[in-house]
């Protein structure tokens, strides 16, 4: 049975492939985006297969209509992806309050907002799947991305918990971490905070190493994402990008041999 997509951020990058690898293969999607008429060619090409709409995720009220109604159009919601956010580049001496505040309004709050609308039509149906698009940078943590790294490990943080809660109503839930792609993330549309000249060295050190990095295809991402949603028992967690795979080896087992260093000194904390 074709399912129905609650897609954000629909308009480009991620977002946009997929919306298109759903609709490929006879999915309804709602898709959503800031600027409605990027995704006008969308609807033009398959009709009353897509419900396009002006979301800013930022805005609670907005959400929580843009779900309804897609509800009303399509009697159901069965993958929900929340896909809008951007990116924060800047040392954390460098950023303001207010771009850190920013972005965890687009990047966690507006993921938030959109499953809190979604929650209660899911447990009515008994079904239904949350895919949360977070990052390696979910999980893993580089110079110059403390505030965009932050915004995302709430967003892990909160799914985890939210995948336990939901699972008893046959809701999944989804934290696909995505390594470096083709996407316009870290182009026009990030956010870059002023920089201080002290951390130029880290900065060049850090674009000569972005610069060696092939990125990976967003289609491919596309057609990755309808196997996650298909499966029987979607992973809680899945990488995308051969680039994930090999630094969360090196990540674990680091974290691993530090906790086992200093374990003596964890059970004393104990006091018992």
């Amino acid at each position: 049975m074709a399912k129905v997509w609650f897609v954000t951020g629909s308009s480009r990058g991620f977002g946009r492939e997929f919306v298109e690898a759903a609709l490929s293969r006879g999915d309804k999607v709602a898709a959503t985006a800031r600027d409605v008429g990027a995704v006008a060619d969308l609807v033009e090409a398959h009709g009353d297969a897509v419900f396009a709409q002006a979301l800013d995720v930022t805005d609670r009220a907005a959400v929580h209509a843009a779900v309804k109604a897609a509800h009303e159009r399509f009697g159901r919601l069965d993958v929900i992806v929340n896909n809008a956010g951007y990116g924060l580049f800047g040392m954390v001496e460098e950023l303001t309050e207010q771009q850190v505040r920013d972005q965890f309004e687009t990047n966690f709050f507006g993921a938030f907002s959109v499953t809190q609308a979604v929650l209660p039509i899911l447990r009515a149906q008994q079904s239904g799947h949350i895919v949360q698009i977070s990052t390696i940078g979910g999980i893993a943590a580089f110079p110059s991305l403390g505030g965009y790294h932050a915004s995302k490990w709430a967003l892990e943080g909160l799914t985890e918990s939210l995948a336990q809660e939901v699972a008893a109503f046959g809701i999944k839930v989804t934290l696909v971490e995505p390594g470096s792609f083709a996407t316009d993330w870290a182009g026009s549309s990030a956010a870059h905070a002023a920089p201080i000249d002290a951390y130029q060295p880290m900065r060049d050190a850090m674009r000569a190493r972005r610069g060696q990095a092939k990125p990976g295809d967003p289609k491919a991402a596309g057609k990755a994402l309808l196997e996650v949603v298909d499966a029987e028992e979607p992973p809680l967690r899945v990488l995308f990008g051969a680039m994930p795979t090999q630094i969360v080896k090196k990540l674990y087992a680091d974290r691993l041999l530090t906790w086992a260093e200093w374990e003596k000194l964890s059970i004393s904390a104990d006091g018992i």
